[in-house]
């Protein structure tokens, strides 16, 4: 008996910790600014991203920097609803969703890449794992460095026909919000270098 409500306790710990690292993706983190702060809030995310740079060679900071541009952290962001006669709430003005405001085009084109079909935009393991394979094949087609957080949001928003056009040049408002993804790549490197220790030790449910 006494063996059976150890065995139940066990598994209702695995089942509670397991139902709070699903809880944590659906909520933003609570200092969206801080990658200390914010990787050890949401405990799986410093391995997804780690796992992304290790495959595609894109460092953890500029997959920060886009995700934050892009949704600062929401699982479901979607654009905002066009207006019929500027008034009526009507369809969204793109497809884009999750937490890089992938469009339905751009994430089929990723999958069939790289067979990834079970990816979903609203996980941030498979986004990561997006964002390192669309900047490595900006900096294969394009020559963008890898590190380069301001260029890449520029092929990133504009893709890769786009930035090759120089269509950027005609949207002052897109160089200064890429001049913004930059600055928190930088913010984001200096602060992990302050906390990688122990962001790379890890609580002992990572694994999960």
């Amino acid at each position: 008996m006494a063996q059976t409500r150890r065995l139940r306790l066990g598994v209702f710990t695995l089942v509670a910790v397991l139902a709070a690292g699903v809880s944590g993706c659906a909520t933003p983190p609570a200092n969206p600014r801080n990658a200390c702060a914010m990787l050890k809030e949401e405990s799986g995310w410093y391995r997804d991203a780690q796992r992304a740079y290790k495959r595609w060679g894109v460092p953890i900071q500029v997959q920060l920097a886009i995700i934050y541009q892009e949704s600062r952290f929401r699982h479901d962001a979607k654009p905002p609803r066009g207006r019929l006669l500027w008034v009526i709430p009507w369809g969204r003005v793109s497809s884009a969703y999750g937490y890089a405001q992938i469009q339905d085009g751009t994430w089929r084109w990723y999958q069939r890449a790289t067979g990834h079909y079970g990816a979903d935009r609203d996980d941030f393991g498979d986004v990561t794992d997006f964002i390192g394979w669309y900047v490595s094949m900006v900096h294969r087609t394009l020559g963008i460095s890898k590190w380069d957080a301001y260029h890449q949001y520029l092929a990133y928003h504009e893709g890769p026909g786009g930035y090759r056009r120089h269509t950027y040049r005609k949207k002052p408002w897109l160089m200064r919000v890429a001049r913004k993804v930059a600055a928190n790549a930088r913010r984001y490197r200096a602060q992990i270098a302050r906390c990688r220790g122990e962001l790379e030790s890890g609580p002992w449910w990572w694994p999960f």
